[in-house]
């Protein structure tokens, strides 16, 4: 009997079996299940570890699946990823080779959360005084926090998280400005933020700058050296969208010179981001290692779903298939 064998990618925290019910998986003889918790960027190593695999379950966008890779994996015929949009597989020429991929739903919206997170937390300099309290720091208070109230909240993108980012920031008190390359006023307004016409109005008139933009061959290294040159010396760069919409080396040069005074970064050019990176020796920058999408919740959906998705295509009856 020959075995079909699924691949489960990127389980970081060692949680994928844990967060949902593999019986109907595991329980069958003619399937077997590995898992992995490191990240791949070689697309050679990728073959060689992947090539025996009929099923492969990816974790959102971790390891990319361009077309050179599903080329070199003949004996692929289904990725099951979470979330119903994944622009690391190319999803066009999986379909054309008889690749199916299917996706998943998910639970409540925890990268608005973890926007937020990053905005207290830096705005707040949360992580540098936990530290010293930690340390044993002799000074009691070494921060003044920036109180949000009548701070202005610049969002370049404004889209479902935009919006929802700004109806939080007016709970806070917080003026809050927007712009993208195809916001209208009237989309703005509907939005219940003011119009900016241009990029460089919101870098200079903001005090916290949030970007929510989706990558594209058009968006990617939106954000450059001008953009953080505009910036008041006391504001804020928010990034929770994806690394490459930022010139990294810009970001890093206008934190080390304090041309701003901090960020809170959930997503870089690399990830996970190499242990001699940089940017993980700034004083001035809330890391966190892409949590946007991650909570016990849609942990649940996402693997939930995941088995549901083998087991239907195991059935010959492929089900949540993206197109």
């Amino acid at each position: 009997m020959s075995v079909i064998k699924v691949a489960i990618l990127d389980d970081y925290q060692n949680v994928a079996l844990n967060c949902a019910d593999w019986s109907p998986i595991l329980s069958r003889p003619d399937v077997s299940v590995d898992r992995f918790s490191d990240t791949l960027l070689s697309e050679d190593a990728l073959v060689d570890r992947l090539s025996p695999y009929t099923i492969i379950c990816a974790m959102r966008e971790r390891t990319k699946f361009p077309a050179s890779l599903l080329d070199r994996l003949p004996s692929l015929k289904l990725i099951a990823t979470t979330g119903m949009k994944n622009a690391g597989i190319d999803i066009t020429h999986a379909r054309e080779n008889g690749v199916v991929v299917c996706g998943t739903g998910s639970t409540g919206d925890s990268t608005l959360e973890q926007i937020w997170a990053l905005i207290l937390a830096v705005a707040r300099w949360v992580p540098q005084e936990d530290a010293g309290v930690k340390a044993g720091r002799e000074a009691w208070q070494t921060k003044i926090p920036m109180g949000l109230w009548g701070k202005t909240l610049g969002l370049i993108g404004v889209g479902r998280l935009g919006s929802s980012t700004a109806r939080i920031a007016k709970a806070f008190g917080m003026r809050v400005i927007g712009w993208s390359p195809n916001l209208t006023p009237e989309r703005a307004e509907a939005a219940g933020v003011e119009f900016a016409e241009s990029k460089e109005k919101v870098f200079r008139t903001s005090d916290i700058v949030s970007l929510h933009m989706v990558l594209s061959t058009r968006s990617r290294g939106m954000i450059t050296k001008d953009d953080f040159a505009l910036m008041k010396p006391t504001s804020f760069f928010i990034n929770t969208s994806r690394g490459p919409l930022v010139d990294e080396s810009a970001l890093i040069d206008a934190l080390q010179r304090r041309v701003i005074a901090g960020a809170g970064l959930d997503v870089f050019d690399i990830e996970p981001l190499p242990l001699d990176h940089p940017i993980r020796k700034l004083d001035n920058v809330t890391l966190s290692p892409h949590l946007g999408y991650v909570c016990d919740s849609s942990y649940e959906t996402f693997y939930a779903q995941t088995v549901e998705n083998i087991v239907n295509f195991l059935d010959g009856k492929p089900s949540r298939v993206m197109l």
